[in-house]
């Protein structure tokens, strides 16, 4: 059990029958007759969805563990995906609603962090930034212009904006949960 005016974000909860992730936490304090309470912003970690819930700050609240097991990612379909355990080779689908914006990420072959709950796999637990490789992109409008943006196409679909200096073949870093350009990553220094 965790009591609420101790919650903080990454915390897993069992409210009901449904499992949550706590994104934000905020303690709001009382005035005058008004008692304190908690605010919290969490993610249904099964479906997807976002819910706003208030909380006396001393209710004491189920905390859940997920446990994380590296799976092997082998495609996905119309509403899932399929994960490979590494040594059961026992194969598991998650719906694609549960991944969220990180679907676009996942490549066949990849070894995906996955997180399970009573041995059933939940959620997937991706970086917060990825390095994806331009696949196309226009030329520069103006050689010396690094502050405007011209549209890119990355090696897994996905369009986002880029800088002008970025040219086809180069990596650069992305934010999973919105698809924002963070920035070049150099030859000599990127990670695979």
């Amino acid at each position: 059990m965790v009591i609420a005016s101790q919650l903080r974000a990454g915390t897993v909860l069992k409210i009901g029958d449904e499992i949550f992730k706590v994104l934000e936490s905020a303690y709001h304090i009382g005035q005058g007759k008004m008692p304190g309470s908690v605010h919290a912003k969490l993610q249904s970690v099964l479906k997807g969805t976002f819910k706003e819930l208030r909380f006396r700050p001393e209710e004491k609240l189920e905390d859940v563990e997920l446990v994380k097991q590296q799976m092997e990612f082998l495609y996905s379909d119309a509403d899932s995906a399929t994960f490979m355990h590494p040594t059961t080779f026992e194969q598991y689908s998650l719906p694609l609603e549960s991944i969220g914006p990180a679907q676009k990420f996942l490549k066949p072959g990849n070894e995906i962090p996955v997180e399970l709950y009573e041995g059933q796999p939940v959620s997937v637990a991706l970086p917060t930034v990825m390095e994806v490789k331009v696949d196309t992109t226009s030329e520069p409008v103006h050689q010396q212009q690094d502050n405007t943006y011209k549209p890119a196409v990355l090696e897994n679909g996905m369009e986002i904006m880029v800088p002008q200096f970025i040219k086809p073949g180069e990596i650069v870093r992305v934010e999973v949960t919105t698809g924002k350009y963070l920035e070049r990553v150099r030859a000599d220094t990127h990670r695979f």
